[in-house]
C-alpha cells in the first residue's frame, strides 16, 4: 500500500452517514446511542475518516469529551484513529476521554495525560499553542 492509499481524510460526517458511523462503532464493540450520533451529524461533533470513498473510522464527542473513537479492523494501526483525534483536537483545543486499559497505549501515543478516575482511565490533552 502506498502512502497515498494509507492517507485518510478526516471530515465532518454528513447527515446521510449514520449507518456508516454506527457500523464502525458497532464493529469496535463500542456502545453509542444512535440518536446522539444522528444529532451530531453535520456538525463537528461527529467526524469520519474516509479512505478511497469509504468511511473507515469515526469519532463522536460531546463538547470536548471523546465519547467514542473507532477504526475498521483492517485499517487499524495505520494512523486513522490518531488522525481522528487530532482532527477533533484542532476543532476544540482540548479533549478528554475515559477509556479502559486496552487502549491506554493509543492515548499515550497522542500525548494525553492519563490518570485513574472513578475506576477508569481518564485522559486529557490540550492543543499546543
Amino acid at each position: 500500500m502506498t502512502d497515498g492509499e494509507r492517507t485518510a481524510t478526516v471530515r465532518v460526517a454528513t447527515d446521510d452517514e449514520l449507518v456508516d458511523v454506527m457500523r464502525v462503532l458497532d464493529g469496535a464493540v463500542l456502545e453509542a446511542d444512535a440518536e446522539t450520533v444522528e444529532a451530531g451529524l453535520g456538525t463537528d461533533s461527529v467526524l469520519v475518516a474516509e479512505r478511497g470513498g469509504h468511511v473507515v473510522g469515526a469519532l463522536v464527542r460531546d463538547d470536548d469529551h471523546v465519547e467514542a473513537v473507532a477504526v475498521r479492523r483492517r485499517h487499524r494501526a495505520e494512523g486513522v484513529g490518531s488522525a481522528l483525534v487530532r482532527g477533533a483536537l484542532s476543532r476544540t483545543g482540548h479533549l478528554t476521554a475515559a477509556f479502559d486499559p486496552r487502549v491506554r497505549e493509543f492515548y499515550e501515543s497522542l500525548g494525553f495525560e492519563i490518570r485513574e478516575r472513578n475506576g477508569r482511565l481518564w485522559g486529557e490533552k490540550r492543543a499546543r499553542d
